[in-house]
């Protein structure tokens, strides 16, 4: 039988997309369907019938899919990861069930990296998300040296929620001359992490407090990678919903498939001044670990009785506001 909450769909920048699914019996036939049918789509099935590949579909628009088997199951589910061309880790992280039998909206909830190097079919694109509000968390500097390429119709607003760990500017401003090894910057990114959760609540706080100061938002949160800063904002707002921790992680991890380290190795080099540095001491910083999150989760555990009350205290968002996300974003 086909496994509900084992699809996964992502779209090449070439306009290609990848199915995937996990059925119970080796047995079990799936056919793929996208809802919007086009005489021009093309479906290739993988020997192993776990996987399909399909093309044709019109790049500019946001597509969903019918998966089903020979015994009647059936799964609806949309691409998670976009195919932008200028940011390789866009995607939307709704779909998900929460502990209590609910779902998360698909279409609502989109993370990212940054957005400046968008081409005009990325634009487009993000045109047709609607997205009302996009919340940067990259620094002043790098907002204003890299601005995000935008709609210009009814463009989203755009709150600035810079994030550097306090404790760790230093590296920002040496440029990691005192990071000697991978284990070195492995460690300095587990202390950010821990930033993340422990000093950066005012601002994870403001986040909060922008998606519910507009009714029924749609919105982005993006960083320059769409990995750490984004990885944290992205898994406490599912934690607040009610999604797993199991979950909550599983998305965290896709960013393994979506960015790939040693293409931004050079521009990390430029961006930092680390030149001076061997690619195996920098990859950890390009990486994502189970572990980097978890740290984060530990920093709430250690400190909070509950995540409710770490959402309550750290970040203003309390039952009320909690109930509120949930009436929005849950179905």
């Amino acid at each position: 039988m086909l496994i509900a909450d084992a699809v996964h769909i992502w779209r090449e920048s070439d306009g290609d997309y990848h199915i995937e699914w996990q059925v119970s019996h080796p047995d079990t036939r799936v056919t793929v369907e996208p809802l919007a049918g086009s005489d021009k789509v093309n479906t290739h099935y993988s020997d192993d019938s776990e996987h399909a590949r399909l093309s044709g579909l019109d790049p500019a628009s946001r597509h969903y899919f019918r998966l089903r088997d020979q015994h009647g199951t059936e799964v609806l589910a949309a691409e998670r990861k976009l195919g932008m061309q200028g940011t390789p880790n866009f995607r939307d992280f709704g779909g998900y069930p929460t502990v209590d039998g609910r779902r998360v909206k698909w279409g609502y909830l989109f993370r990212s990296g940054q957005l400046s190097n968008l081409s005009d079919q990325d634009v487009d694109l993000l045109a047709s998300l609607n997205i009302d509000l996009v919340c940067d968390f990259r620094r002043l500097e790098e907002q204003e040296g890299d601005p995000s390429r935008l709609p210009p119709d009814n463009p989203p607003r755009i709150a600035s929620l810079p994030i550097i760990p306090g404790s760790n500017s230093r590296f920002f401003e040496q440029g990691g001359n005192e990071l000697a090894g991978p284990q070195a910057m492995f460690d300095f990114m587990l202390e950010i992490n821990r930033d993340f959760a422990q000093a950066q609540t005012e601002t994870y706080a403001r986040m909060f407090s922008e998606i519910l100061e507009l009714e029924d938002a749609r919105f982005l949160v993006h960083c320059a990678a769409g990995k750490d800063r984004t990885g944290f904002a992205a898994a406490i707002f599912l934690l607040a919903l009610g999604v797993s921790r199991e979950l909550v992680m599983r998305d965290y991890m896709l960013t393994r498939h979506f960015f790939h380290p040693h293409r931004e190795v050079d521009r990390l080099k430029q961006k930092y001044q680390m030149h001076q540095m061997d690619t195996a001491s920098i990859l950890p910083m390009l990486e994502v670990h189970e572990d980097y999150l978890a740290q984060a989760l530990c920093v709430i555990d250690q400190n909070f009785p509950s995540l409710e009350a770490y959402l309550a205290e750290a970040l203003n968002v309390g039952a009320a506001e909690v109930a509120q996300l949930q009436a929005r974003y849950l179905t």
